[in-house]
């Protein structure tokens, strides 16, 4: 599996918190196993998506701070999910390129969703990057 196949299934593993926020990823991959989704997440996956479950707190305080007149409802799911994720592997995953993580969510958010929530998503990222990472 490809890094982005695995930002992807990662990404799902995290969309899905939005909805059970209760589970943890191994009940969330648990239940999709369950119900014949395609989820098969590799270890990179699941260890991404564990590391934003233990950090949405910090992750969401981020978003909050750079989202200029948005609150975290009002964002689209997909925006949400997608910025958590890339938050969490900028600042708690050194192996990765802060550029790398940035297009990664840029390209997950043009699959998922608009190309304005792209725009969104790469603006806010690059004024957190370009404000807090030295």
């Amino acid at each position: 599996m490809t890094r982005r196949e695995s930002r992807e299934q990662a990404f799902v593993l995290v969309f899905e918190k939005n909805f059970q926020p209760e589970l943890s990823v191994a009940e969330i991959i648990e239940n999709a196993e369950l119900s014949d989704d395609v989820l098969h997440p590799d270890e990179f996956a699941v260890s991404l998506a564990e590391t934003t479950f233990s950090h949405l707190a910090d992750a969401d305080e981020k978003i909050e701070k750079f989202a200029k007149g948005w609150k975290l409802r009002r964002l689209s799911k997909v925006s949400l999910a997608v910025l958590r994720l890339a938050i969490c592997e900028i600042f708690y995953i050194d192996e990765v390129p802060v550029s790398a993580s940035i297009n990664e969510a840029v390209e997950l958010t043009k699959k998922y969703s608009t190309t304005q929530d792209a725009s969104f998503v790469n603006g806010l990222l690059g004024s957190l990057v370009r404000s807090e990472v030295k």
